[in-house]
C-alpha cells in the first residue's frame, strides 16, 4: 500500500471516530437536558446555544480559540452554580455538571472531525490534479487521454493475443470542425463535448472504454472487445442517440452537427504499437460520408 492511500485509510478512521465521538456527546447532551430540565429549563436553554456558538468558534476560529472560550464557559458555569446554590439554599446544582465537559468534548469532536474531513478533501483534490496533470483523464469531461488509450490498448492487444479476442477501435470526430469552429462560442464548444462525451458513453456497453483523444479536433475513441462489423453497429447507435440528443439541447439544436465515424481492429501482423491502432482508426474517419 502506498503512503498516500496508508494516510487516506488513516484520515478516514479518524473521521469516523471524531464522528462517533461526537453524536455520542450530542446523545449525552440530550440526556442531560432531558433529565434537568424541569429545574433548569431556561439555563439548559441559555447553555446549549452557547455551547453551538462555541462549536461554531472551534470551527472557523482553531482549536485554540475554542479551548480558550470553553475554559471561559467553565468558569461562568461555576459562578452560575455557586449564585444558584447561594440563592436557592435547599437546592445544589449538581444536575448541572454535565455543561462542564460536554461543551469542550464537542467542540474537540467537531473540530476533530471536519480538521480530518477537510485533509481526506484535499487529498482528493490533489489526487484528481495528478491525474490530470499526468494527462490520465480530461478535466471537463472526466473521460480517459491519449496517455491511457495507449497503455490500455496494450492490455487489450495483449488479451487478443492470448485469447483471440478480437480488439477494435472506435474513433468518432466532428464533421467540418475546423470550419464550424469560428462560429460557435467557448460555452457552445464546451456542452458540444460534454454532450458528444455523453452520448458516446451512453451508447457503449460498460466494458467498452471511452477516450477523448484530442481537444483542438475532438476526437474520441472506444476500445472494444469486438469485430469491425460490431463496432459498426454501435457507431450507428452513436450516431442515432446524438442527432437526437443535439435536437434536445437548447443552446446547439440550431447548429448543424454530424459525426463522423471510423472503425479499425487490432492487426497483430501490420501493427506493431497501439499508435498503429489509433491512427488506422482516425484514417477511417475521413471515409465515413
Amino acid at each position: 500500500m502506498t503512503n498516500r492511500a496508508k494516510n487516506s485509510n488513516r484520515e478516514t478512521w479518524l473521521t469516523d471516530i471524531y464522528l462517533i465521538v461526537f453524536l455520542m456527546m450530542v446523545s449525552g447532551l440530550a440526556l442531560g437536558m432531558a433529565a434537568t430540565q424541569t429545574h433548569y429549563l431556561m439555563i439548559n436553554v441559555t447553555f446549549l446555544a452557547v455551547t453551538i456558538c462555541l462549536i461554531l468558534f472551534t470551527y472557523f476560529w482553531g482549536v485554540i480559540t475554542g479551548l480558550l472560550l470553553n475554559l471561559a464557559f467553565m468558569f461562568a458555569q461555576i459562578l452560575i452554580v455557586i449564585y444558584v446554590s447561594q440563592t436557592h439554599a435547599d437546592t445544589v446544582a449538581w444536575g448541572l455538571l454535565f455543561w462542564l465537559v460536554l461543551p469542550l468534548l464537542l467542540s474537540i469532536s467537531f473540530y476533530g472531525m471536519t480538521a480530518h474531513l477537510r485533509k481526506l478533501q484535499a487529498d482528493n483534490v490533489k489526487l484528481r490534479q495528478d491525474l490530470i496533470e499526468r494527462g490520465a483523464f480530461d478535466e471537463s469531461t472526466n473521460l480517459r487521454t491519449t496517455v491511457s488509450f495507449i497503455e490500455d490498448t496494450a492490455v487489450f492487444t495483449e488479451t487478443n493475443r492470448r485469447f483471440d479476442l478480437p480488439v477494435t477501435t472506435m474513433i468518432i470526430r466532428i464533421r467540418y470542425f475546423q470550419e464550424m469552429r469560428s462560429m460557435i462560442s467557448d460555452s457552445q464548444l464546451s456542452v458540444l463535448l460534454q454532450l458528444v462525451s455523453e452520448t458516446i458513453k451512453g451508447a457503449m456497453r460498460t466494458n467498452d472504454i471511452t477516450y477523448l483523444l484530442d481537444r483542438a479536433n475532438p476526437t474520441w475513441g472506444v476500445l472494444l472487445f469486438t469485430d469491425a462489423d460490431g463496432a459498426e453497429i454501435a457507431g450507428k447507435r452513436i450516431k442515432e442517440k446524438f442527432d437526437k440528443a443535439l435536437l434536445d439541447s437548447d443552446n446547439l439544436a440550431t447548429l448543424e452537427v454530424r459525426l463522423m465515424v471510423g472503425v479499425a481492429s487490432w492487426d497483430a501482423e501490420k501493427m506493431k504499437n497501439p499508435y498503429d491502432l489509433m491512427n488506422a482508426g482516425i484514417k477511417e474517419t475521413e471515409y465515413d460520408v
